[in-house]
């Protein structure tokens, strides 16, 4: 194939590849299906790539005519190793998915059936599932779950991978059916498959929700979203149960309600076993802000390892990480500095920590956390040999 040379005309302009399944733009330019609706579906670009003109629709008609002159090219050089590019299945239009939907809403008996089509449909090119949205499936989908019945798995398996637009995703927050409590029976009760799907659409959901829904969230979606972390489905579920704490955290009520669900002290669990970068500065991050509270404070301090693992991530994961674990102890030793605590912080090895902090670290917020925290401390640590003397000598009397 690389010694033959292709015309011009039959290369897609975005992959520079042969076209398989050539269509027409609002311009009048040609590209493969896969390339473009990537471009404008997964890349959320607006424009015609080849003229950078705003495009007024997103319709792709096909370019019949030059798919058969490239068939036709293909076929003259079978001799070549050239194989005969399929002819396309065409998209599915949105009349047929209307005809399944109502299908499946008048009649029970076929409605996995017709689910499992649906899903079929779904895994095809991005312009049926564009029209599986147009049809109405994200809200059909969402009102089977609210039942909770046998089709249930199969409406999350498919609403999961339609990847619902930002809109239909509002759209579901916004509805009085509220779509985080319809999950939640999914999240308590469902099979592992379905709890990990139901948490990742949570995530993808109240990330267009607005500022009320958020600061208002149950209790309940925080000691569901615990469980998820601590049964540990999949590394992808707990990702999006750490992602969506992270959303819910800023504001200071649903930190108690974290921790009252027990989120402390999973994060921690989790953070001894984590190796991954980008899970460790999601926890850490998490329990910063729970250690802003007292109760989050008590929470990390009532974990044996508590102090240790968080010490050891400095400099072990990343600069992120770093920080994060130095705001956690500064937190720590500013507001809840107990004998007790300042003992278990010199004999796991936290002391010394935070003096390599100030030798090694390039962030200067850090190395001010970390420089206070030895300020404030110094006299009860001034046995330890890594405690500089200039901190003792400028301690006040």
């Amino acid at each position: 194939m690389d010694e033959i040379e292709i015309p011009s005309h039959f290369l897609c302009p975005i992959s520079m590849q042969l076209m398989r399944d050539p269509v027409i733009v609002a311009t009048g330019m040609t590209y493969d299906r896969e390339s473009i609706e990537k471009w404008l579906f997964t890349c959320k670009n607006s424009t015609c790539p080849m003229t950078k003109q705003e495009l007024q629709s997103t319709d792709l008609t096909p370019n019949h005519n030059l798919r058969r002159l490239i068939q036709a090219w293909c076929t003259l050089n079978s001799s070549n190793g050239i194989e005969r590019i399929p002819t396309p299945k065409p998209p599915v239009e949105k009349s047929q998915i209307l005809k399944l939907i109502n299908e499946a809403k008048n009649s029970t008996n076929t409605q996995i059936k017709c689910l499992q089509r649906l899903r079929s449909i779904s895994e095809g090119s991005q312009s049926n599932r564009k029209s599986l949205e147009a049809a109405g499936a994200v809200e059909f989908l969402a009102s089977i779950i609210e039942k909770n019945d046998e089709a249930c798995d199969e409406a999350l398996n498919l609403l999961y991978h339609l990847d619902a637009s930002d809109a239909d995703l509002k759209k579901l927050m916004s509805d009085d059916g509220n779509f985080a409590e319809t999950l939640m029976p999914v999240l308590k009760c469902g099979s592992c498959q379905s709890r990990a799907y139901a948490i990742m659409m949570l995530k993808s959901a109240f990330r267009m929700a607005d500022p009320v829904q958020l600061m208002t969230a149950k209790p309940e979606i925080f000691i569901e979203i615990v469980h998820i972390l601590k049964d540990q489905i999949s590394q992808q579920a707990s990702k999006a149960a750490l992602k969506l704490l992270m959303d819910l955290c800023p504001w200071g009520r649903n930190r108690i309600k974290a921790i009252e669900a027990g989120a402390v002290l999973v994060l921690i669990e989790l953070l001894l076993d984590s190796s991954e970068r980008r899970a460790s500065e999601l926890i850490l991050t998490l329990l910063d802000q729970l250690c802003r509270t007292a109760d989050g404070r008590a929470e990390l301090l009532k974990h044996g390892a508590g102090l240790a693992i968080v010490s050891k991530k400095i400099f072990r994961v990343s600069q992120v990480a770093s920080d994060r674990a130095v705001r956690i102890l500064f937190s720590i030793c500013k507001y809840s500095p107990t004998s007790r605590v300042l003992q278990e912080m010199l004999q796991v090895g936290v002391v010394a920590k935070l003096c390599l902090v100030l030798q090694v670290e390039n962030n200067q917020k850090t190395i001010a956390r970390a420089k206070e925290i030895l300020y404030l401390h110094a006299r009860i640590w001034k046995d330890s040999p890594c405690i500089p003397p200039s901190l003792l000598s400028s301690y006040p009397a």
